[in-house]
């Protein structure tokens, strides 16, 4: 499982007054509370009828994303904010409620690429039928609903408007909650591309973002499997990205500015730059063994110059003596080999950033067929 941290907006759908579903909310969120610790999940409960949304009152499609009501862009932030929902929600007359295809409709791009889960709660179906419903409206908002579900028959759990002790409830309360958590981490990248589609990367379904600590798993996998073949040229093992722990990896992530190349949740690729004593220092770059000849390697060194500080007027990498493959890329941009004080068995490169030189700009878009 993910060690990123995901929000789950726990939504009461009922706003009658005197309805079951605080409760049925409150027996959940009080089930799952350790799970979700566990599992690095923030709960988010919101109840539908706190938010006051009158009946959709847009002027505008839900898919312009145009919100001139602030009710509509209060829920429009919150909904965007999280990653996955669970409905908790009765059954009204063989269907869901109207409050919720209410608050469905008011949005659109908000829920793309989320997973909800339903607790359903009624008499004779135990709102199944409520959820069969919900399931033929969510799929049209590119939201995913799960399979586990919790279906509560009133008259069989609740005494006295509370919900009395079920073991086998509380099971199935908890597998909604990993079943939730496995697939919003599963869809996470599409939620990424959804977010930034200014990002589009070399490869066909690519895009590329800034790396951040919460990517330290993926890059420490990457670094291990990449620099395997650097320690055999080179003939040492006496590599920081070999040896590094995921706490190091964590911390440079912070320290750097990192990006990173994605295909779905695969990272294929990095580089990490910044300025030290006026220099552009570049390095760990990195492209997964079975894409390399296809120009990602340039490509992501072409982006890393491009967001060089203006102050500074020359980049400075270091690379294995032996890696010639790597040497042979370098020069081919316009780099030059110079002395300079490095890690042992190493050679320093170096550029120059001609005066004028646009800084700042996006990561090149079109790969180039070399090396790298």
């Amino acid at each position: 499982m993910s060690t990123k941290s995901t929000r789950v907006l726990v939504l009461t759908c009922s706003t009658r007054p005197g309805a079951l579903g605080p409760a049925v909310t409150r027996w959940w969120l009080d089930t799952v509370a350790e799970r979700a610790t566990e599992s690095a999940v923030e709960l988010v409960p919101v109840a539908l009828g706190d938010l006051a949304l009158p009946f959709l009152d847009e002027e505008e499609h839900a898919s312009s994303g145009i919100y001139r009501q602030e009710h509509t862009r209060r829920w429009s932030a919150l909904v965007d904010s999280v990653d996955a929902i669970v409905a908790v929600m009765p059954e009204y007359n063989f269907g869901m409620p109207a409050t919720l295809k209410n608050a469905l409709d008011y949005l659109s791009a908000e829920w793309a690429w989320k997973p909800i889960g339903f607790v359903s709660y009624g008499n004779t179906s135990a709102g199944t039928r409520a959820v069969q419903h919900a399931k033929q409206i969510v799929t049209t908002l590119r939201l995913v609903p799960l399979g586990a579900t919790v279906a509560i028959r009133i008259s069989e759990a609740v005494t006295a408007g509370l919900l009395r002790a079920d073991a086998s409830r509380d099971e199935a309360g908890v597998a909604l909650l990993d079943e939730l958590v496995r697939l919003a981490n599963a869809l996470r990248p599409l939620r990424e591309r959804l977010r930034d589609t200014t990002s589009a990367g070399p490869l066909a379904g690519s895009h590329v973002r800034r790396l951040t600590p919460d990517d330290a798993e993926e890059v420490a996998v990457l670094q291990r499997c990449c620099w395997v073949d650097e320690a055999l040229l080179n003939d040492t093992l006496d590599i920081p990205a070999l040896r590094e722990s995921l706490d190091e990896v964590r911390e440079w992530l912070a320290d750097w500015h990192v990006t990173g190349l994605w295909l779905d949740a695969r990272l294929l690729g990095m580089v990490r730059a910044r300025a030290v004593d006026g220099d552009w220092h570049i390095g760990r770059l990195a492209v997964v063994p079975d894409l390399r000849g296809r120009g990602l390697g340039r490509w992501l060194l072409r982006g890393a110059e491009s967001v060089a500080d203006a102050e500074t007027r020359r980049v400075l990498m270091f690379t294995g003596a032996k890696s010639t493959r790597n040497v042979e890329l370098y020069e081919s941009e316009g780099y030059r080999r110079i002395p300079a004080a490095g890690p042992e068995g190493t050679v320093c490169l170096t550029k120059e950033i001609p005066e004028g030189t646009v800084r700042g700009g996006p990561t090149p878009r079109n790969p180039v067929a070399s090396s790298g």
